[in-house]
This record gives structure tokens, C-alpha cells and sequence, in this order.
């Protein structure tokens, strides 16, 4: 039924003047578009004007590329970025973290909400089906771009990568087909009428908990409290996943009474929809790989990637 197969997918869909447009930033700009998409069909339930659905969506946006970056730079590759501190905000060279990703775009649902005052249980609630959505796209991204592979395995959808040895546990494509499973699972949670925030604290547990096993078969480069630090990070998750379930059981919390529909101010939409359509644009740039892999694994298959314009002071880390 399952033919061996031998990765051999270029990560780069086009290239224009040098800029390269990957499959993994992809991800993001769908991500993105399903989130917006997500909001304007949910405004009228949680209260939202069509101006907030933008302002919304660009926050959330921001606070996923942020935290998606920052914990890399800080906890995977600060001792090339603490000397290269001006190629902390160089999306492009490469550089995401699925974990940052999840907290970054909390954060930035958070700050919306305490910005316009609204309750941000039930747009948590939301916005955990667009997370699902994007950390999937992110695994296709990362299965195509061959970087994170599992260990080695006799099962005949095993998957030769380029830069392992044997046939390998496709690990990404695990991860991904669990975030995507969780989008009709959430959505059942919410068909039982559940109070606000509880869906949200399930996505939390499940995301992480469901993932345990998977990156048990992951080979990770680096550690953190003396587990490999994928694995730290999801056990810290399911901590606040159960700490925050455990809340929201005990308070009982009712489901919170919005805005009506007709009492939103609709004001026009202004620069929020030329920001949201650059937004769509940007992470087009993003690749998959780490840092310090970007050069050495791709400046063979693309001459000149490395030397462009678009790729400054990165010969130094190829030296290192």
C-alpha cells in the first residue's frame, strides 16, 4: 500500500530579484487568512465591528510572528544572535518556534482586549480553531522543507531525508494531522455549550498533551532543563492547560453576554485593510529552517543565496 519515499521537495515555491518565497511562510499567510476569515464569521456573537475584526486579526498576526521568532532568538540561538542583535527582527533568515507561536498569538488576542475592553474568554475560544489551523500548515511547511525529521523506522511510510540517514518517522506530518484533527474535536467542545474559556484551556491541554508521544520520536539539536526542549515546553503547557481547566470547571463560568449585533459601531474600515494585505505578503519570506541551517543547506541547491542582498552577515555563521 505505502511506496518508500525519498524527499526530494524544494522548499522554495518561486524567487523574484533574489527574494525567496517559501512554502513554510505559506503557512502563515494562510494561517492568517483563515483567522480573518474565522472573525468576521463569529463578529456579530462576540461583538465585534468589521474594523476590530481587522485590528483583531493584525494582532494576532504580530503577536504569532513575534513570539514565534523571540523564542527561538532568545532560547534556541542567542549566542549567534547576541552578536548579531541587528538580525533579531530578519524573519527571512529563518527562525520560528511552534510554541512561541501559540503564546505570541495569545498574547496578542490579550492586548486587543484589554485595549477595547471586551471579554477575552470567547474570542480565545475562536481563535484556538486558527491556531489549529495555522501550527498545521506550519508542519506541511516543515515536512516539505525537509528540516525535522524523526527517528529511524522499518514502517512503510518511512521517509528518506535528505540529510538523515535510513528511512525516518515523517514526525512533522504526525504533528500536523493532530492540529488539524483538533479543529472538529474543539468544535464539538463548543457544540456542548460550554462557558466561555474552556475551549481555549482544552486546546492548551490537548495541543500539548497529544504531542508528547509525537516528538517522542523527534530527534531534537537542543535541551532545555534536561529534556529536549520541545518536550519542556509541552509539559509546561499541559500544566496550564490543567491549571486553567481545573479554573474554569470550579468557577463554572457562564458564558458572557455580548454586545448585540445592533449595537456595534460599525466605523469604516482605513488603514487596517492595506496593514492585514502587506501582513499576507510578509511571511511569504519565512523559512522553516533554523539559523544556523539556512546557509549551509540552501546556498548549494540556490547559488548566490547566501551572498544576496537579502541574507547579510550570514557567512559568519556558516564559518562558526
Amino acid at each position: 500500500m505505502f511506496q518508500p519515499f525519498v524527499h526530494n521537495i524544494d522548499p522554495i515555491i518561486f524567487s523574484i530579484g533574489g527574494v525567496h518565497i517559501w512554502w513554510y511562510g505559506l503557512g502563515f499567510t494562510l494561517g492568517f487568512i483563515n483567522a480573518h476569515i474565522i472573525l468576521r464569521r463569529n463578529r456579530a456573537k462576540l461583538g465585534l465591528s468589521l474594523k476590530s475584526v481587522y485590528e483583531l486579526t493584525l494582532l494576532f498576526a504580530f503577536g504569532v510572528l513575534i513570539g514565534g521568532r523571540a523564542l527561538v532568538v532568545v532560547n534556541n540561538e542567542w549566542e549567534f544572535y547576541g552578536e548579531h542583535l541587528w538580525l533579531i527582527p530578519a524573519i527571512w533568515i529563518g527562525g520560528f518556534a511552534s510554541h512561541g507561536v501559540i503564546f505570541g498569538g495569545a498574547a496578542g488576542v490579550v492586548i486587543f482586549c484589554w485595549k477595547n475592553k471586551v471579554p477575552f474568554r470567547p474570542i480565545l475560544d475562536v481563535m484556538a480553531l486558527a491556531a489549529c489551523f495555522i501550527l498545521g500548515c506550519g508542519r506541511i511547511g516543515n515536512f516539505i522543507d525537509g528540516q525535522i525529521f524523526g527517528s529511524l523506522t522499518d514502517l512503510p511510510w518511512g521517509v528518506k531525508f535528505p540529510e538523515a540517514e535510513g528511512f525516518r518517522h515523517p514526525a512533522v506530518l504526525y504533528d500536523g494531522l493532530k492540529n488539524f484533527l483538533l479543529i472538529p474535536l474543539l468544535l464539538w467542545i463548543r457544540s456542548r455549550g460550554v462557558p466561555d474559556g474552556r475551549i481555549a484551556a482544552w486546546f492548551v491541554l490537548l495541543y500539548a498533551a497529544l504531542r508528547i508521544p509525537i516528538d517522542m520520536l523527534r530527534e531534537y539539536p537542543i535541551s532545555m532543563w534536561g529534556l529536549p526542549t520541545g518536550q519542556t515546553l509541552n509539559f509546561l503547557m499541559v500544566g496550564v492547560g490543567i491549571l486553567v481547566l481545573a479554573i474554569n470547571i470550579i468557577r463554572n463560568w457562564n458564558r458572557t453576554i455580548l454586545k448585540a449585533p445592533g449595537t456595534i459601531c460599525e466605523s469604516k474600515v482605513g488603514w487596517q485593510k492595506w496593514a492585514f494585505i502587506i501582513l499576507l505578503i510578509v511571511p511569504l519570506v519565512i523559512p522553516s529552517d533554523a539559523t544556523r541551517d539556512i546557509p549551509a543547506r540552501y546556498g548549494k541547491r540556490h547559488p548566490g543565496l547566501v551572498n544576496s542582498w537579502f541574507y547579510p552577515a550570514i557567512d559568519d555563521k556558516v564559518n562558526q
